[in-house]
């Protein structure tokens, strides 16, 4: 097995929300690639501080306060990465190429996977995602009343949907997708359809959520090449299965016991942190979970958090 070399990197955003990126030296291993900041962790030293050292030699900035990101292990045959990306929310200093190294912002979805190593590509779609994921709750079979709830959840900031109507027939969920799918384009925000894809094949959408029972039952991915596509996930198969697929995300649950699964047993933030470790995807974590607990969400390695009751406005 070939050594493991845990890297820090740092998603450094300025006011317009682009993210800091340098060039690999030509002659080096993925040389002439773009990349996050940061270098090699040192024997004995915590994340924090080493991402605090190499960003501080490569950049010339203090780093001080940051967040996880995610973490993603990449095998390149020669040698086995550790990516440890956190998130720098406050620094000291101007960044600038202290070894001579090109650096350019870029918005998030402006970054060519292409362009970057195989292993920085999930973090670009974790910079793409917002850390909060609402799936729509009660009264779907009363569109209007339904969607005006829809409407001040995206005023109120919602920027990833996920429209969750089991209980509605394929063409009444069609209408009311189609009417999710306006407001959200008004607002800029994200409609995922929880949907089996070949139902909603010809419905306007911004991407696919998939049910467990449909993730495990595909050979490929679905959809469209242009579009997000996740799914719910509740143990390590299913997670290495959203994995091999080429999913955008998923969503792991239940974190906490849950009023509408209340015999299921909750997995908790340590399994959680442990099931989502060696996969590379951003991964939500849902199930009993509101606003309260994103910090503890960031600490346990998730993209964030995903809920019903937590975010879904009141009648």
């Amino acid at each position: 097995m070939p050594e493991i070399i845990h890297v820090m990197a740092g998603a450094i955003a300025d006011a317009s929300g682009r993210i800091l990126v340098g060039k690999r030296p030509d002659h080096v291993h993925q040389g002439g690639l773009w990349e996050f900041p940061g270098g090699k962790l040192e024997p004995g030293e915590s994340p924090e501080a080493g991402l605090t050292r190499e960003l501080a030699e490569e950049l010339g900035i203090q780093v001080r306060a940051s967040r996880p990101l995610i973490r993603v292990h990449h095998d390149y045959g020669d040698r086995h990465i550790l990516l440890d990306v956190h998130r720098v929310e406050d620094y000291a200093g101007v960044p600038h190429g202290r070894e001579g190294q090109p650096l350019d912002w870029l918005a998030p979805e402006e970054m060519d996977p292409a362009a970057f190593p195989a292993a920085d590509r999930p973090i670009i779609t974790a910079l793409r995602l917002p850390p909060l994921m609402l799936i729509t709750g009660e009264e779907p079979d009363r569109p209007d009343a339904f969607l005006a709830r829809l409407g001040r959840a995206l005023e109120a900031g919602a920027r990833l949907v996920q429209l969750r109507a089991h209980q509605l027939s394929a063409n009444d969920y069609a209408h009311l997708a189609q009417a999710a799918f306006d407001l959200c384009e008004r607002k800029g925000s994200t409609l995922l359809l929880n949907r089996n894809p070949a139902e909603v094949a010809n419905v306007a959408r911004h991407g696919l959520h998939l049910n467990s029972r449909v993730l495990m039952g595909l050979s490929e991915r679905p959809g469209r090449s242009n579009e997000l596509v996740g799914a719910s996930c509740h143990d390590p198969a299913q997670l290495a299965q959203a994995a091999e697929l080429g999913l955008d995300y998923a969503l792991l649950s239940p974190v906490k016991p849950t009023a509408s699964h209340p015999e299921t047993k909750p997995i908790g933030w340590e399994t959680f942190a442990a099931w989502i470790d060696p996969v590379p995807l951003p991964v939500y974590a849902l199930g009993g979970l509101t606003t309260d607990d994103l910090n503890d969400a960031f600490q346990h390695g998730a993209q964030g958090i995903a809920a019903i009751r937590g975010l879904w406005p009141q009648s």
